[in-house]
Parts: C-alpha cells; sequence; structure tokens
C-alpha cells in the first residue's frame, strides 16, 4: 500500500490510498479519518467499498460514458484533413456548411470554432500590436484577406 500511494501520481488516487491505509493498517475510525481529510463519511464508505471489491485498481476513475458524438471521429478525421490541405484557410460559415454536406449534421458555428481549436488551427489574424509595424503594402493585402475572414 506504501509503495502504491508512493508511485501514484493522480492526487486524487492518492488521496483514496491514504484514506484506505489509514483505516486498515492504523485502526483509526471512518469518522476521524474523513474529517480529517476534509471528506464527508459517505465519500470514505464509498471509497472503501470500492476498494474492497476492486482492490488498488477500484480507487482509481472509471470512464464516463457521456452523450455519443454525433458524427464519427473517422469522418471528422476526413474533414480535418480537407481543411488542413488549403493553406489559405477557411471561414468557420464554410466549415459548418462541409461538415453538413458531409455528414449531415449542422453545428452551431461556436462549435465549429471550439473544434477547429481542438483540432490545432488557430486563426489568420495577426496581433493588434503588429498592424502598425507593416508597411502601406502589407496593410493594404491583410485588409483584403480580413474581409474574408478564414480559418486555417
Amino acid at each position: 500500500m506504501n509503495n502504491a500511494y508512493k508511485h501514484e501520481s493522480n492526487a486524487n488516487v492518492r488521496e483514496r490510498i491514504l484514506l484506505i491505509r489509514r483505516i486498515m493498517s492504523d485502526d483509526q475510525d471512518m469518522r476521524v479519518v474523513s474529517k480529517e481529510l476534509h471528506r464527508s463519511i459517505a465519500w470514505a464508505y464509498k471509497w472503501l467499498e470500492r476498494f474492497d471489491k476492486d482492490g488498488l485498481e477500484g480507487l482509481k476513475n472509471k470512464p464516463r460514458s457521456g452523450r455519443p458524438p454525433d458524427v464519427s471521429q473517422e469522418k471528422l478525421s476526413k474533414i480535418r484533413t480537407e481543411l488542413s490541405e488549403n493553406p489559405s484557410g477557411w471561414q468557420a460559415k464554410e466549415i459548418m456548411n462541409i461538415i453538413h454536406r458531409k455528414t449531415g449534421v449542422r453545428y452551431h458555428e461556436v462549435h465549429v470554432y471550439r473544434s477547429l481549436h481542438k483540432w490545432g488551427f488557430s486563426p489568420k489574424v495577426p496581433m493588434k500590436r503588429f498592424v502598425n509595424t507593416a508597411s502601406d503594402k502589407e496593410k493594404k493585402q491583410f485588409q483584403d484577406q480580413e474581409n474574408n475572414r478564414k480559418y486555417t
């Protein structure tokens, strides 16, 4: 038990191991240990029960199912590849239409921005501090691109 505590990197699991160790080896009362850990007695009983049932593996978080995605990862990875092949970028509404055309699912614009960020894309808009350092030709070129505000 001491070895597991030393080698565990997850702080929550370490706290649960500490709980079990103190109850089992020190024979301390459940109420006292839970109070010292600033946790409820119900929390302590829950983890003690999981430890009795599954051992140390029972103290780790179990995966949560959640809502299944509307679009499969395979289709989204194909769309992502298509987006990355275009060096000039995309508008968010264009990406919404591409996703809808290829999958039949319509995402909100905010969700598209969130997905783009998750995929590692960033907006092609310079930071404000760089605008005044550009030449007139570069400013004109940027203004033309900003009118089309694209993502890549």
